[in-house]
């Protein structure tokens, strides 16, 4: 690939802009990329090759979109800006292996999508530059829909990619970080600084990878109630479980009763959340739920 062509150059990218006019949308956290380095470094860990079918969420004008173009074997991207789909026709033109989808992703049926786009049994992947306002709505919906994927590579902003993959007793550790590993194993692959898009966003990226669970490292009683408790859990976070179960399960339990069922799983009271294992998590979700059976 020449780099001179490559559209993500800062050179390419103003001609682009200005030869559509085109202004970017606050509203829709539009930052696009302007060094192919970053975007060749993304498909490396995303692991992208001939046999794969790539998945891109908000393609923009289509810099990563071209990198995945060149090396996967079919394309599928969602764009929900009306505005950038014939730009991007225009700077796809020699590539016959990608589909626009102009939709927004957390509306779109993607079971459909990759059923119609790429070949039964096809290794499918997850690539994308993912707007910092919504990437915990997108990346959620992609989990819990058990779609047939086999990793997610997302480039988000680099405290959320933290919390993403966070470990037990780490001051990112929360909610966020056991919904995320109890579908995936999470890892940050690579940070990314502010000056490499158009326009700096205010803040520097990481890219997440994330390998999809054939299984859970758990096991709940019900998937719902786990991820409730774990959020009521950390409500308050210098709270301790005894607090903030006592908050959470006030209209069912007393605080004598709450203190039996976590002493029942097996687990201090006096400690917090963020101290708390997903194993211990699902010891105590599964203890109040059985509890709630009774």
């Amino acid at each position: 690939m020449n780099q001179e062509k490559a559209i993500a150059t800062p050179s390419k990218t103003k001609e682009i802009l200005q030869k559509h006019g085109f202004s970017f949308k606050k509203s829709l956290g539009q930052n696009f990329l302007i060094d192919t380095q970053i975007l060749k470094n993304i498909i490396h860990h995303a692991g992208i090759d001939k046999e794969t079918g790539a998945i891109e969420i908000g393609p923009g004008m289509g810099a990563l979109t071209e990198q995945l173009a060149i090396h996967a074997d079919e394309v599928v991207a969602f764009e929900i800006d009306q505005r950038l789909v014939p730009i991007l026709k225009e700077t796809l033109q020699g590539y016959d292996n990608v589909s626009i989808i102009n939709k927004d992703i957390l509306e779109a049926d993607i079971q459909k999508e990759i059923e119609e786009h790429f070949k039964k049994g096809q290794p499918v992947k997850i690539v994308a530059n993912l707007p910092y306002y919504i990437t915990t709505p997108i990346l959620m919906k992609l989990l819990m829909e058990k779609l047939p994927i086999s990793s997610i590579t997302v480039m988000i902003q680099k405290e959320v990619a933290e919390r993403m993959a966070a470990s037990p007793s780490s001051k990112s550790y929360g909610s966020l970080s056991i919904a995320v590993q109890y579908y995936t194993d999470a890892k940050v692959v690579m940070n990314v600084p502010k000056t490499v898009f158009m326009p700096q966003p205010n803040v520097d990226s990481s890219v997440l990878h994330l390998t999809l669970r054939e299984e859970p490292p758990v096991q709940v009683e019900d998937e719902n109630y786990f991820f409730d408790l774990v959020q009521a859990s950390f409500a308050q976070r210098r709270k301790t479980l005894n607090n903030n179960l006592a908050r959470h399960f006030a209209e069912t339990y007393t605080k004598q009763e709450i203190a039996e069922l976590i002493k029942q799983a097996d687990i201090e009271g006096s400690r917090r959340g963020e101290a708390l294992s997903m194993e211990e998590f699902a010891r105590l979700a599964n203890t109040f739920y059985r509890k709630g059976l009774d």
